[in-house]
């Protein structure tokens, strides 16, 4: 087999949606299991909608992700020069010819085919009229009339396409401007496309494109068309369902591995098999396994896997995503080994990464800063827990060392010296050293803050309750 060369190639009129990043994973999954190259076009012709913003939210998508072109990025817009050779290429070997009807006319035939029960499409009328360029012209293609385009979709099947129902397509605008099976066909043979991997909504484009291949005299790739994704309720994927751009989930805190395994068993399979390394993705990758039906997308499935590769991470590398995190509440997270140190006690608990700041980012407040959960202070920093807390802080202040083992001994010791139960001391001591109800163990947390934060915030909280 020759060197397999694939591409992506979005429009960037939005950013970069579940979907395309699936299809953009697949095509560069393909061309990794065979050593061949992945290539990124963006078709950004649609001048009116077509944003920079756009492009450079793709262009981030794909970087989080891992999925680096392996060539410069093309534009399609900065190709229409050699977009308009090809046509003038199809005019002089006369496999396209011009068009003066309008599209009103155009409209009328076709209106006028579906009332005689016909297939609605162009007549015709100027294809053997020889007519040559003049202003509001179009170029079409001279497509055949008979037989039938067919291909093997490598994720379909056989497909086959009656050549009578499809027009002479529109190859150049009135405006001069070349049409987008025109420039797509134009700018795969170039860059040398062998496999095109892309939605299924594409495939009335493909017999349309073949024939224009078959115009140019020119191999034409190999295509498949993935299935569409669905929401849970089995409905086009909406923003509801979690068609959002991937950089969201990047902001609400998923980790690119876990999105990676996800995008791809949205449509593929190997076995029983579900988590795979980017590593054996590139090494079991074939479009053999490429599912023929929608898969649906579950939120659920996404949560497990990214809790899976929490759970996984070096925690100095998951220190160094929840930086920002913190940093977009406002917190100081510039010390990288206290947030080493607080990442672990998150890791076996957390979905997300958000989860994991949400529940984790008392510790980064100073003392002064520090918001107390008003109904657990009313509950639990009250009565006997109050003069318990005091003892508590002594007993802290004079410990040897502040490390885990140290501080749950010293905790046990107390709570058996004054026949206690730990439930006595444990929430009035979490509210005054945590704000709140909910941390990881009280020994734990305690020796995460450290015996300066833990004292401190004891003293806070023991004047919040007179003393």
């Amino acid at each position: 087999m020759s060197q397999i060369v694939t591409r992506f190639a979005p429009s960037p009129t939005g950013f970069l949606h579940v979907g395309g990043a699936r299809t953009a994973l697949f095509s560069y999954l393909l061309a990794r299991h065979h050593g061949g190259e992945f290539l990124l076009r963006v078709e950004d012709t649609d001048r009116e909608r077509s944003t920079a913003e756009a492009t450079q939210a793709i262009l981030d998508g794909m970087a989080w992700l891992g999925l680096e072109p392996d060539r410069e990025t093309v534009f399609q817009s900065q190709r229409t020069d050699r977009h308009n050779e090809v046509v003038e290429q199809l005019l002089e070997s006369g496999q396209a010819y011009w068009c003066e009807c309008t599209p009103e006319e155009v409209e009328a035939m076709r209106e006028k085919a579906r009332a005689e029960g016909r297939k609605p499409k162009y007549d015709l009328r100027c294809r053997e009229r020889g007519m040559t360029a003049a202003p509001g012209r179009v170029v079409r293609l001279k497509a055949p009339l008979d037989g039938q385009t067919v291909y093997e979709d490598l994720v379909k099947g056989h497909i086959a396409t009656p050549n009578a129902e499809m027009d002479d397509l529109i190859l150049r605008r009135g405006d001069g401007s070349p049409t987008y099976n025109l420039a797509v066909v134009v700018d795969d043979m170039d860059m040398g496309v062998t496999h095109v991997l892309r939605g299924e909504d594409h495939v009335s484009n493909t017999p349309r494109q073949i024939l224009i291949y078959q115009a140019l005299g020119v191999p034409q790739p190999r295509f498949g068309h993935v299935p569409m994704i669905l929401g849970p309720d089995k409905k086009k994927l909406s923003k509801r369902h979690g068609a959002l751009s991937v950089l969201e989930y990047r902001h609400m805190g998923y980790l690119a591995e876990a999105m990676v395994n996800y995008l791809v068993r949205l449509g593929w399979s190997y076995k029983d098999q579900e988590i795979f390394s980017l590593d054996e993705l590139v090494e079991l990758f074939t479009t053999d396994n490429l599912g023929a039906s929608a898969a649906v997308f579950d939120v659920e499935k996404l949560n497990w896997l990214n809790a899976h590769y929490i759970k996984e991470k070096d925690p100095a590398e998951l220190a160094r995503l929840v930086r920002p995190l913190f940093e977009k509440k406002g917190l100081d997270a510039s010390d990288e080994e206290y947030l080493r140190r607080i990442v672990p006690h998150y890791q076996p608990r957390a979905k997300t990464l958000v989860e994991m700041v949400e529940g984790a980012d008392f510790f980064l407040y100073s003392t002064e800063d520090l918001p107390y959960d008003e109904k657990a202070v009313n509950k639990f920093l009250k009565g006997d827990a109050v003069g318990r807390l005091r003892d508590l802080r002594g007993m802290l202040a004079g410990l040897p060392d502040f490390e885990e083992e140290t501080l749950e001994t010293a905790l046990k010791g107390y709570v058996e010296r004054n026949e206690l139960k730990f439930k006595d001391i444990a929430q009035p001591m979490r509210v005054a050293v945590t704000g709140r109800t909910k941390s990881p163990g009280l020994h734990e947390t305690l020796a995460v803050l450290g015996r300066e934060r833990s004292l401190s915030r004891l003293d806070r909280a023991l004047g919040m309750a007179g003393e």
